[in-house]
Protein backbone atom coordinates (compact mmCIF):
# COMPACT_ATOMS: atom_id res chain seq x y z
CA UNK A 1 0.00 0.00 0.00
CA UNK A 2 1.21 3.46 -0.78
CA UNK A 3 3.25 5.49 2.01
CA UNK A 4 2.19 9.40 1.71
CA UNK A 5 4.09 11.93 3.66
CA UNK A 6 2.49 15.09 5.01
CA UNK A 7 3.02 18.51 6.83
CA UNK A 8 -0.17 19.37 8.20
CA UNK A 9 -2.05 22.08 10.64
CA UNK A 10 -3.59 20.70 13.71
CA UNK A 11 -6.42 22.48 15.48
CA UNK A 12 -4.49 24.02 18.19
CA UNK A 13 -2.53 25.97 15.30
CA UNK A 14 0.86 23.44 15.93
CA UNK A 15 2.23 21.84 12.91
CA UNK A 16 2.95 18.35 12.40
CA UNK A 17 4.30 15.86 9.95
CA UNK A 18 4.75 12.08 9.60
CA UNK A 19 3.27 9.59 7.18
CA UNK A 20 0.01 7.77 6.40
CA UNK A 21 -0.72 4.71 4.61
CA UNK A 22 -3.91 4.58 2.12
CA UNK A 23 -4.58 3.17 -1.12
CA UNK A 24 -4.59 6.75 -2.60
CA UNK A 25 -4.42 10.58 -2.35
CA UNK A 26 -7.82 11.05 -1.66
CA UNK A 27 -8.15 8.33 1.20
CA UNK A 28 -4.90 10.03 2.70
CA UNK A 29 -6.75 13.35 2.30
CA UNK A 30 -9.69 11.42 4.14
CA UNK A 31 -7.23 9.99 6.98
CA UNK A 32 -5.93 12.98 8.22
CA UNK A 33 -9.54 14.91 8.22
CA UNK A 34 -10.48 12.21 10.46
CA UNK A 35 -7.64 12.93 12.40
CA UNK A 36 -8.23 16.48 12.82
CA UNK A 37 -5.57 17.70 10.43
CA UNK A 38 -5.25 20.20 7.81
CA UNK A 39 -3.17 19.49 5.49
CA UNK A 40 -0.53 21.80 3.94
CA UNK A 41 1.31 19.56 1.73
CA UNK A 42 0.77 15.94 0.83
CA UNK A 43 3.65 13.63 -0.97
CA UNK A 44 3.71 10.12 -1.54
CA UNK A 45 6.40 8.85 -0.30
CA UNK A 46 9.29 8.18 -2.85
CA UNK A 47 10.01 4.77 -1.11
CA UNK A 48 6.58 3.39 -2.05
CA UNK A 49 6.84 4.06 -5.30
CA UNK A 50 10.34 3.15 -6.14
CA UNK A 51 9.77 -0.64 -4.77
CA UNK A 52 7.27 -1.96 -7.33
CA UNK A 53 8.97 0.04 -9.86
CA UNK A 54 12.46 -1.50 -9.39
CA UNK A 55 10.82 -5.43 -9.08
CA UNK A 56 9.14 -4.40 -12.38
CA UNK A 57 11.98 -3.36 -14.49
CA UNK A 58 13.70 -6.60 -12.70
CA UNK A 59 11.36 -8.99 -14.12
CA UNK A 60 10.98 -7.16 -17.72
CA UNK A 61 14.72 -7.08 -18.10
CA UNK A 62 15.01 -9.28 -20.94
CA UNK A 63 11.97 -7.24 -22.69
CA UNK A 64 12.77 -4.87 -25.49
CA UNK A 65 11.79 -1.24 -24.79
CA UNK A 66 7.95 -0.86 -24.91
CA UNK A 67 6.97 1.91 -27.48
CA UNK A 68 4.96 4.35 -26.70
CA UNK A 69 1.25 4.56 -26.68
CA UNK A 70 -0.58 6.16 -29.58
CA UNK A 71 -2.23 8.18 -26.72
CA UNK A 72 1.22 9.46 -25.17
CA UNK A 73 2.85 10.04 -28.80
CA UNK A 74 -0.05 12.84 -29.27
CA UNK A 75 0.22 14.15 -26.48
CA UNK A 76 4.23 14.39 -26.57
CA UNK A 77 3.25 16.22 -30.50
CA UNK A 78 0.76 18.90 -29.23
CA UNK A 79 3.55 19.34 -26.00
CA UNK A 80 6.00 20.35 -28.82
CA UNK A 81 3.97 22.03 -31.44
CA UNK A 82 2.55 25.36 -31.63
CA UNK A 83 -0.56 26.87 -29.46
CA UNK A 84 -3.11 26.72 -31.77
CA UNK A 85 -5.55 23.27 -32.98
CA UNK A 86 -5.33 22.51 -36.67
CA UNK A 87 -8.34 25.01 -37.84
CA UNK A 88 -6.33 28.12 -35.54
CA UNK A 89 -8.03 29.57 -32.56
CA UNK A 90 -11.38 30.52 -32.45
CA UNK A 91 -13.03 33.66 -30.81
CA UNK A 92 -16.04 33.77 -29.02
CA UNK A 93 -18.13 36.10 -28.01
CA UNK A 94 -18.85 36.54 -24.16
CA UNK A 95 -22.31 35.61 -24.37
CA UNK A 96 -20.98 32.55 -26.26
CA UNK A 97 -18.41 31.59 -23.45
CA UNK A 98 -21.15 31.76 -20.64
CA UNK A 99 -23.40 29.87 -22.65
CA UNK A 100 -20.60 27.13 -22.79
CA UNK A 101 -19.32 27.41 -19.23
CA UNK A 102 -23.12 27.14 -17.91
CA UNK A 103 -24.15 23.59 -20.45
CA UNK A 104 -20.89 22.58 -19.39
CA UNK A 105 -21.17 22.71 -15.75
CA UNK A 106 -24.89 21.90 -16.01
CA UNK A 107 -23.91 17.97 -17.54
CA UNK A 108 -20.98 17.71 -15.29
CA UNK A 109 -23.45 18.52 -12.61
CA UNK A 110 -25.20 15.59 -13.89
CA UNK A 111 -22.50 13.25 -13.41
CA UNK A 112 -21.14 13.16 -16.89
CA UNK A 113 -17.38 12.64 -17.25
CA UNK A 114 -15.55 15.45 -19.36
CA UNK A 115 -15.20 14.05 -22.61
CA UNK A 116 -18.54 12.45 -23.07
CA UNK A 117 -20.15 16.25 -22.05
CA UNK A 118 -18.06 17.73 -24.50
CA UNK A 119 -19.44 15.22 -27.08
CA UNK A 120 -22.67 15.66 -26.31
CA UNK A 121 -22.17 19.51 -27.10
CA UNK A 122 -20.72 18.54 -30.61
CA UNK A 123 -24.30 17.17 -30.96
CA UNK A 124 -26.24 20.11 -29.85
CA UNK A 125 -27.54 22.30 -32.83
CA UNK A 126 -28.56 25.72 -31.24
CA UNK A 127 -25.36 25.40 -29.69
CA UNK A 128 -23.99 27.01 -32.84
CA UNK A 129 -20.74 27.70 -33.48
CA UNK A 130 -19.54 26.49 -30.32
CA UNK A 131 -19.85 22.71 -31.84
CA UNK A 132 -16.30 23.22 -32.82
CA UNK A 133 -15.04 24.65 -29.79
CA UNK A 134 -16.55 21.70 -27.93
CA UNK A 135 -14.81 19.69 -30.72
CA UNK A 136 -11.26 20.93 -30.15
CA UNK A 137 -11.47 20.94 -26.86
CA UNK A 138 -12.50 17.11 -26.62
CA UNK A 139 -9.88 16.34 -29.33
CA UNK A 140 -6.75 17.29 -27.29
CA UNK A 141 -8.43 15.89 -23.93
CA UNK A 142 -8.69 12.88 -25.42
CA UNK A 143 -5.78 12.60 -26.48
CA UNK A 144 -4.13 13.51 -22.97
CA UNK A 145 -3.91 17.01 -22.65
CA UNK A 146 -5.66 18.46 -19.07
CA UNK A 147 -8.59 20.70 -19.87
CA UNK A 148 -7.56 24.32 -19.08
CA UNK A 149 -4.56 23.82 -20.78
CA UNK A 150 -7.04 22.41 -24.04
CA UNK A 151 -8.89 26.07 -23.40
CA UNK A 152 -6.10 27.92 -24.29
CA UNK A 153 -5.30 26.15 -27.24
CA UNK A 154 -8.34 25.73 -28.66
CA UNK A 155 -9.66 29.88 -28.62
CA UNK A 156 -7.86 32.88 -26.49
CA UNK A 157 -11.73 33.91 -25.69
CA UNK A 158 -10.83 31.78 -22.58
CA UNK A 159 -8.64 34.49 -20.49
CA UNK A 160 -5.93 33.67 -18.25
CA UNK A 161 -8.30 33.73 -15.23
CA UNK A 162 -10.54 31.53 -17.06
CA UNK A 163 -8.17 29.13 -17.51
CA UNK A 164 -6.76 29.40 -14.23
CA UNK A 165 -9.75 28.17 -12.42
CA UNK A 166 -10.79 25.44 -14.56
CA UNK A 167 -6.81 24.42 -13.51
CA UNK A 168 -8.13 24.87 -10.13
CA UNK A 169 -11.28 22.74 -10.93
CA UNK A 170 -9.57 19.95 -12.05
CA UNK A 171 -6.86 19.38 -9.28
CA UNK A 172 -9.99 19.65 -6.92
CA UNK A 173 -12.00 17.60 -8.36
CA UNK A 174 -15.05 20.30 -8.17
CA UNK A 175 -14.85 21.27 -11.75
CA UNK A 176 -18.55 21.61 -12.35
CA UNK A 177 -18.68 23.82 -9.02
CA UNK A 178 -16.29 26.28 -10.63
CA UNK A 179 -17.44 26.58 -13.62
CA UNK A 180 -21.04 26.99 -12.09
CA UNK A 181 -19.12 30.39 -10.66
CA UNK A 182 -17.41 31.10 -13.40
CA UNK A 183 -20.52 31.92 -15.14
CA UNK A 184 -21.83 33.59 -12.48
CA UNK A 185 -19.12 35.86 -12.64
CA UNK A 186 -19.18 36.67 -16.23
CA UNK A 187 -23.36 36.94 -16.17
CA UNK A 188 -22.83 39.30 -13.56
CA UNK A 189 -20.05 41.09 -15.65
CA UNK A 190 -22.11 41.19 -18.59
CA UNK A 191 -24.95 42.69 -16.61
CA UNK A 192 -22.96 45.31 -14.95
CA UNK A 193 -21.78 46.87 -18.51
CA UNK A 194 -25.19 46.67 -19.88
CA UNK A 195 -26.31 48.54 -16.83
CA UNK A 196 -24.00 51.13 -17.16
CA UNK A 197 -24.04 51.81 -21.00
CA UNK A 198 -27.98 52.13 -19.73
CA UNK A 199 -26.43 54.49 -17.04
CA UNK A 200 -24.13 56.75 -19.61
CA UNK A 201 -26.56 57.11 -22.76
CA UNK A 202 -28.78 60.08 -20.84
CA UNK A 203 -25.28 61.87 -19.20
CA UNK A 204 -24.00 61.03 -23.13
CA UNK A 205 -26.45 62.76 -24.24
CA UNK A 206 -25.91 65.74 -21.69
CA UNK A 207 -22.35 65.78 -22.73
CA UNK A 208 -22.76 66.30 -26.79
CA UNK A 209 -25.73 68.83 -26.19
CA UNK A 210 -22.90 70.84 -23.52
CA UNK A 211 -19.92 70.14 -25.96
CA UNK A 212 -22.31 72.14 -28.70
CA UNK A 213 -23.44 74.74 -26.72
CA UNK A 214 -19.63 75.81 -25.95
CA UNK A 215 -19.09 75.57 -29.81
CA UNK A 216 -21.49 77.76 -30.54
CA UNK A 217 -20.69 79.86 -27.60
CA UNK A 218 -17.23 80.12 -28.74
CA UNK A 219 -17.58 79.76 -32.36
CA UNK A 220 -20.99 82.09 -33.11
CA UNK A 221 -21.73 84.30 -29.97
CA UNK A 222 -18.68 85.32 -28.33
CA UNK A 223 -17.05 86.85 -31.89
CA UNK A 224 -20.20 88.91 -32.29
CA UNK A 225 -20.06 89.95 -29.33
CA UNK A 226 -16.29 90.66 -29.54
CA UNK A 227 -16.91 92.62 -32.16
CA UNK A 228 -19.79 94.64 -30.49
CA UNK A 229 -17.55 95.39 -27.80
CA UNK A 230 -14.98 96.57 -29.36
CA UNK A 231 -16.78 98.81 -32.12
CA UNK A 232 -18.44 100.13 -28.94
CA UNK A 233 -16.58 103.89 -27.43
CA UNK A 234 -14.21 103.01 -24.61
CA UNK A 235 -15.45 99.17 -25.16
CA UNK A 236 -12.59 96.58 -23.52
CA UNK A 237 -13.13 93.13 -23.02
CA UNK A 238 -13.33 91.10 -19.72
CA UNK A 239 -10.24 89.08 -19.33
CA UNK A 240 -11.53 85.74 -19.26
CA UNK A 241 -13.32 86.12 -22.73
CA UNK A 242 -10.15 87.09 -24.17
CA UNK A 243 -8.16 84.12 -22.52
CA UNK A 244 -10.94 82.26 -24.33
CA UNK A 245 -10.55 83.87 -27.17
CA UNK A 246 -6.82 83.33 -27.96
CA UNK A 247 -7.54 79.97 -26.32
CA UNK A 248 -9.80 79.48 -29.30
CA UNK A 249 -7.57 80.59 -32.27
CA UNK A 250 -4.99 78.83 -30.94
CA UNK A 251 -6.94 75.52 -31.30
CA UNK A 252 -8.19 76.40 -35.13
CA UNK A 253 -4.43 77.35 -35.92
CA UNK A 254 -2.67 73.97 -34.22
CA UNK A 255 -5.65 71.74 -33.95
CA UNK A 256 -4.04 69.02 -36.03
CA UNK A 257 -0.63 69.16 -33.41
CA UNK A 258 -2.75 68.81 -30.41
CA UNK A 259 -4.35 66.13 -31.87
CA UNK A 260 -1.39 64.26 -32.58
CA UNK A 261 -0.20 65.00 -28.88
CA UNK A 262 -3.05 62.96 -27.77
CA UNK A 263 -3.05 60.22 -29.79
CA UNK A 264 1.08 60.02 -29.10
CA UNK A 265 0.34 60.20 -24.94
CA UNK A 266 -2.45 57.73 -25.33
CA UNK A 267 0.19 55.58 -27.08
CA UNK A 268 2.42 55.99 -24.92
CA UNK A 269 0.62 55.58 -21.71
CA UNK A 270 -0.75 51.81 -23.39
CA UNK A 271 2.97 50.97 -24.21
CA UNK A 272 4.02 51.78 -20.56
CA UNK A 273 1.25 50.51 -18.95
CA UNK A 274 1.45 47.07 -20.93
CA UNK A 275 5.47 47.04 -20.19
CA UNK A 276 6.05 43.81 -17.45
CA UNK A 277 8.60 46.25 -16.03
CA UNK A 278 5.57 48.71 -15.25
CA UNK A 279 2.50 46.05 -14.04
CA UNK A 280 3.52 46.17 -10.25
CA UNK A 281 3.28 49.68 -10.28
CA UNK A 282 0.15 50.08 -12.59
CA UNK A 283 -1.99 47.34 -10.44
CA UNK A 284 -1.02 48.96 -7.48
CA UNK A 285 -2.02 52.15 -8.79
CA UNK A 286 -5.75 50.82 -9.31
CA UNK A 287 -5.51 49.40 -5.59
CA UNK A 288 -5.23 52.69 -4.50
CA UNK A 289 -7.07 54.90 -6.92
CA UNK A 290 -10.13 56.45 -5.34
CA UNK A 291 -13.71 54.66 -6.14
CA UNK A 292 -12.01 52.46 -8.27
CA UNK A 293 -9.26 50.79 -5.67
CA UNK A 294 -12.52 49.54 -3.69
CA UNK A 295 -14.08 47.56 -6.46
CA UNK A 296 -10.78 45.83 -7.45
CA UNK A 297 -10.42 44.60 -3.71
CA UNK A 298 -13.73 43.59 -3.64
CA UNK A 299 -13.70 41.84 -6.52
CA UNK A 300 -10.23 40.02 -5.68
CA UNK A 301 -11.74 39.41 -2.30
CA UNK A 302 -14.67 37.48 -3.73
CA UNK A 303 -12.66 35.47 -6.08
CA UNK A 304 -10.01 34.30 -3.86
CA UNK A 305 -12.55 33.10 -0.84
CA UNK A 306 -14.96 31.48 -3.47
CA UNK A 307 -11.75 29.41 -5.30
CA UNK A 308 -10.17 28.64 -1.37
CA UNK A 309 -13.69 27.56 -0.72
CA UNK A 310 -14.11 25.28 -3.51
CA UNK A 311 -10.90 24.00 -3.09
CA UNK A 312 -10.79 23.02 0.32
CA UNK A 313 -13.49 22.00 0.78
CA UNK A 314 -12.79 19.17 -1.98
CA UNK A 315 -9.86 18.12 0.27
CA UNK A 316 -7.37 19.80 -1.55
CA UNK A 317 -3.90 20.40 0.84
CA UNK A 318 -4.12 24.09 1.92
CA UNK A 319 -0.63 24.77 0.23
CA UNK A 320 -1.71 23.61 -3.23
CA UNK A 321 -4.97 25.81 -2.76
CA UNK A 322 -3.53 28.76 -2.14
CA UNK A 323 -0.86 28.27 -5.30
CA UNK A 324 -3.93 27.41 -7.39
CA UNK A 325 -6.20 30.90 -6.29
CA UNK A 326 -3.03 33.24 -6.25
CA UNK A 327 -2.14 31.46 -9.99
CA UNK A 328 -5.86 32.80 -10.82
CA UNK A 329 -5.09 36.55 -9.57
CA UNK A 330 -3.84 38.79 -12.48
CA UNK A 331 -3.41 41.78 -10.19
CA UNK A 332 1.13 41.49 -9.59
CA UNK A 333 0.22 43.62 -6.23
CA UNK A 334 -2.12 41.39 -4.82
CA UNK A 335 0.01 38.24 -6.07
CA UNK A 336 2.67 39.38 -4.26
CA UNK A 337 0.62 39.62 -1.15
CA UNK A 338 -0.45 35.92 -1.80
CA UNK A 339 3.40 34.84 -2.30
CA UNK A 340 3.74 36.32 1.20
CA UNK A 341 1.28 33.91 2.66
CA UNK A 342 1.96 30.89 0.71
CA UNK A 343 5.74 31.53 1.91
CA UNK A 344 4.60 31.68 5.49
CA UNK A 345 1.85 28.21 5.63
CA UNK A 346 4.58 26.61 3.54
CA UNK A 347 6.88 27.16 6.81
CA UNK A 348 4.01 25.78 9.19
CA UNK A 349 2.37 29.52 10.13
CA UNK A 350 -1.32 28.97 10.47
CA UNK A 351 -3.48 30.48 7.44
CA UNK A 352 -5.06 33.86 9.56
CA UNK A 353 -1.62 34.39 11.52
CA UNK A 354 0.07 33.92 7.89
CA UNK A 355 -2.83 36.84 6.56
CA UNK A 356 -2.07 39.14 9.77
CA UNK A 357 1.63 39.34 8.64
CA UNK A 358 1.14 40.53 5.35
CA UNK A 359 -0.74 43.14 6.58
CA UNK A 360 -3.18 43.67 3.34
CA UNK A 361 -6.01 41.30 4.01
CA UNK A 362 -9.18 43.20 5.75
CA UNK A 363 -9.61 42.44 9.25
CA UNK A 364 -13.28 40.82 8.65
CA UNK A 365 -11.37 38.35 6.15
CA UNK A 366 -8.85 37.35 8.71
CA UNK A 367 -10.92 36.66 11.39
CA UNK A 368 -13.75 34.48 9.40
CA UNK A 369 -10.51 32.66 8.26
CA UNK A 370 -9.69 32.01 11.59
CA UNK A 371 -13.46 31.36 12.58
CA UNK A 372 -13.23 28.58 10.16
CA UNK A 373 -9.40 27.16 11.28
CA UNK A 374 -10.70 27.02 14.97
CA UNK A 375 -13.99 24.91 13.93
CA UNK A 376 -12.41 22.79 10.75
CA UNK A 377 -14.88 24.04 8.75
CA UNK A 378 -12.61 26.28 6.66
CA UNK A 379 -14.21 26.01 3.24
CA UNK A 380 -18.01 26.97 4.70
CA UNK A 381 -16.08 30.26 6.38
CA UNK A 382 -14.29 31.01 3.33
CA UNK A 383 -17.72 31.04 1.30
CA UNK A 384 -19.40 33.03 4.02
CA UNK A 385 -16.95 35.57 3.92
CA UNK A 386 -17.16 35.64 0.36
CA UNK A 387 -20.67 36.44 0.20
CA UNK A 388 -20.18 39.09 2.28
CA UNK A 389 -17.47 40.70 0.18
CA UNK A 390 -19.93 39.82 -2.80
CA UNK A 391 -22.55 42.30 -1.26
CA UNK A 392 -20.01 44.59 -1.00
CA UNK A 393 -18.70 44.34 -4.25
CA UNK A 394 -22.77 45.35 -5.64
CA UNK A 395 -23.02 48.31 -2.88
CA UNK A 396 -19.43 50.28 -4.50
CA UNK A 397 -20.82 49.81 -8.19
CA UNK A 398 -24.07 50.86 -7.25
CA UNK A 399 -22.66 54.14 -5.70
CA UNK A 400 -20.39 54.92 -8.58
CA UNK A 401 -23.15 54.38 -10.78
CA UNK A 402 -25.12 56.55 -8.82
CA UNK A 403 -22.28 59.19 -8.75
CA UNK A 404 -22.18 59.55 -13.03
CA UNK A 405 -24.88 61.32 -13.37
CA UNK A 406 -25.03 64.26 -10.61
CA UNK A 407 -21.26 64.55 -11.68
CA UNK A 408 -21.49 64.90 -15.31
CA UNK A 409 -24.64 67.23 -14.49
CA UNK A 410 -22.57 69.37 -11.86
CA UNK A 411 -19.66 69.72 -14.89
CA UNK A 412 -22.24 70.45 -17.38
CA UNK A 413 -23.50 72.92 -15.25
CA UNK A 414 -20.18 74.39 -14.49
CA UNK A 415 -19.30 74.86 -18.24
CA UNK A 416 -22.83 76.44 -19.93
CA UNK A 417 -23.09 78.64 -16.83
CA UNK A 418 -19.31 80.28 -16.74
CA UNK A 419 -19.97 80.98 -20.27
CA UNK A 420 -23.23 82.97 -20.00
CA UNK A 421 -22.19 84.63 -17.10
CA UNK A 422 -19.04 86.02 -19.17
CA UNK A 423 -21.50 86.79 -21.82
CA UNK A 424 -23.94 88.65 -19.52
CA UNK A 425 -20.98 90.02 -17.67
CA UNK A 426 -19.63 91.63 -20.75
CA UNK A 427 -23.30 93.33 -22.23
CA UNK A 428 -23.73 94.64 -19.03
CA UNK A 429 -20.55 95.86 -19.31
CA UNK A 430 -21.05 96.94 -23.12
CA UNK A 431 -23.93 99.12 -22.49
CA UNK A 432 -22.38 100.80 -18.92
CA UNK A 433 -20.24 101.96 -21.91
CA UNK A 434 -22.56 103.02 -24.03
CA UNK A 435 -24.57 105.03 -21.42
CA UNK A 436 -21.38 107.36 -20.75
Amino acid sequence: MPVFSYKALSSSGGVQTGEVDAADRPEALRVLDRRGLQPVSLKESAASSAGPAKKKAKSDGAAAPAKPSSKAAAKDKLKEGDDKTPDGPLKLKRAEVIMFTEELSDMLGAGLQLEPALQSMEGRQELGGLKAVASGIRQLVRDGMNFSTALKRVSPSFGPLYCSLAAAGEASGALDTILKRQAHYLKTLAELQGRLILALIYPAFLVLAGIGVAVVFVTILIPQLTTLIESTPGGKLPLPIQLMMKATELIKAYWYVIAILLIAAGLFFKAWKDNPDNRMTWDRFKLNAPMIGPVVASRFYVQFLETMANLAGNGLPLLRALELSRDATQNLALRANLNTVIDQVGDGRAFSKALIRTGAFPPLLIDMVSVGEQTGKLDLSLRRAAERYDKELDKSLSRIMALIMPTILIIMASLIGTMAYLMITAIFQTIKNLQH
